[in-house]
């Protein structure tokens, strides 16, 4: 079965605008175009809330913007820039102490990565109009071949797919909005599937396994009495 083409998704200008934070429904798939902002580090985060909390503005402007966790596989340039080798997504729970605060500080109308946010992250979303966006993991080709630019990099002390990096992008996904800015999350849906059936899948491998254990001891007796032996699990001499 092929790929859907890009045009049949709905596309979205970066930074986000709330009003369109708030019209995506968690499932919705959409390509992104314009200016985002990424890091993969958890070093970096902390330096954002360590911004938050001294009352000073972080070295890339973040209010009403997007913050994905995305690493930029990258090198320092020849004249000092840097240069994107490949960009792919990072797990999101890792930040999770960290983004209901970041949310609501700086009034973020996107984040993302893999994986999703927890209750406290969905529940901040909510309250500004924010949406977690889930990329594609392993996809790092897709995810680099939309990048056209390198704006901004923050924090040029960290290793590179650490520093926060301003890019500019040009159908960028498709991506999935995992949990929408109405609470609505993928990922609780998928786990609350997976829970109810997973008594089923748990009788089904037991079954299976008492089977397997009757052919074993069935393929050992056949096996015995065709040479002549006897066979001590049907109490013969």
């Amino acid at each position: 079965m092929s790929a859907p083409a890009t045009e049949s998704f709905r596309r979205i200008r970066m930074p986000m605008s709330r009003e369109d934070a708030r019209s995506l429904r968690a499932g919705d798939m959409i390509l992104l175009d314009g200016e985002i902002i990424i890091t993969a580090g958890l070093p970096t985060v902390q330096r954002l809330v360590a911004c938050v909390e001294e009352g000073r503005e972080p070295p890339i402007a973040l209010h009403g913007a997007s913050l994905f966790h995305l690493g930029s596989y990258s090198q320092d340039g020849a004249e000092g820039g840097l240069e994107i080798l490949y960009m792919n997504p990072t797990t999101s729970t890792r930040f999770n102490p960290q983004m209901p605060g970041l949310i609501r500080h700086f009034g973020l109308t996107a984040v993302g990565g893999k994986g999703g946010l927890d209750a406290a992250s969905v529940s901040a979303m909510a309250e500004v109009g924010c949406v977690y966006l889930s990329f594609l993991g392993g996809g790092a080709p897709l995810h680099s071949a939309a990048i056209t630019a390198v704006r901004e990099v923050a924090y040029p002390d960290l290793v590179a797919h650490y520093r926060l990096v301003r890019l500019a992008v040009e159908g960028l996904g498709p991506v999935t909005v995992g949990i929408d800015a109405h609470g609505n999350s993928l990922f609780d849906t998928l786990q609350a599937e997976a829970q109810g059936r997973m008594a089923g899948i748990l009788e089904g491998l037991a079954a299976s396994r008492a089977e397997g254990l009757f052919s074993k001891i069935l393929t050992f007796s056949t096996i015995r009495a065709s040479i002549g032996l006897s066979d001590p699990l049907r109490g013969e001499g």
